[in-house]
């Protein structure tokens, strides 16, 4: 059986925009959803996959 993400949240910088992502945890990793559109599913990253997203956007890799 497949464990079900957890704690579902978005950035506090979202503030009331709706276009946003949230993330949850599984297992050790993230799963990620569309936060308009929750019923579309969620994809799933281990937890060294997550760090270094986090790190690229942190570091502006994808900054316009």
């Amino acid at each position: 059986m497949t464990q079900q993400p957890t704690g579902w949240r978005k950035s506090t910088r979202s503030g009331q925009n709706t276009a946003c992502v949230e993330v949850g945890r599984v297992g050790s990793g993230a799963a990620v959803r569309d936060s308009k559109d929750r019923a579309a599913g969620y994809f799933t990253t281990t937890a060294a996959q997550w760090t270094a997203f986090v790190g690229a956007a942190k570091d502006g890799r994808f900054d316009r």
